[in-house]
């Protein structure tokens, strides 16, 4: 299959999805919040397609992350019913089995945003600059560190902002008061181990390309 058709596929599945999602949603109000940044950015890849143009691995991580949030906004991400999901087909809930008390729906898109989207970034940094070594490195998984720190900020600002139900429902703190810190420690643990295991990856291609020779 062809990128591009595979790029379509992609695409095509995403907006099934969407849609489907977008039928009476939760939270009417926090649903346009959520979608807000998740269109604008739907909006920049297909932008980028052609000037700038990533591997199949960047968009199809690109794609589980979407998918990944678009549940959320559907649900709100402290009503994302997982454990029912679970329990429908284990016969136990993930939050009994794991000793949770509270949902976990929302860390787990957190540490997602660190580990699918550290190799994207990467790649976008390799190609605008021809940026190779440490950096190549370095600065994706610094780049998630701060847009995580950025997004909490415009949570707490839209919590502000809109307050009552719907500012608690996008905040999604469940009460934890450490809540936006353990949010970006497990976005930087994600990024970090998609960082080390692209370190490890390539150090075996160089030593195996130079056996090669």
């Amino acid at each position: 299959m062809s990128r591009n058709r595979y790029l379509l596929l992609l695409l095509a599945m995403f907006m099934v999805l969407w849609i489907g999602l977008a039928i009476n949603p939760f939270s009417r109000s926090d649903w346009v919040l959520e979608n807000t940044l998740l269109l604008l950015a739907v909006f920049a890849l297909l932008a980028s397609i052609r000037a700038l143009p990533l591997s199949r691995r960047s968009y199809s991580m690109l794609f589980v992350f979407l998918c990944l949030h678009t549940v959320g906004a559907h649900y709100t991400y402290s009503e994302v019913p997982y454990d029912r999901w679970f329990k429908a087909i284990t016969g136990n809930t993930l939050n009994e089995l794991m000793g949770w008390h509270r949902n976990y729906y929302d860390r787990l898109v957190h540490f997602c945003y660190g580990l699918l989207l550290a190799y994207p970034v990467r790649e976008v940094f390799m190609r605008l600059t021809g940026m190779r070594g440490f950096l190549s490195y370095f600065l994706p998984l610094d780049l998630t560190m701060s847009t995580s720190m950025l997004y909490e900020l415009i949570e707490w600002g839209a919590a502000e902002i809109f307050g009552g139900d719907l500012g608690a429902a996008f905040l999604g703190t469940q009460g934890d008061p450490w809540d936006a810190q353990k949010d970006m420690a497990l976005a930087s643990l994600g990024a970090l181990i998609t960082v080390l295991l692209t370190v490890w990856i390539n150090s075996r291609r160089t030593r195996s390309e130079a056996r090669g020779r």
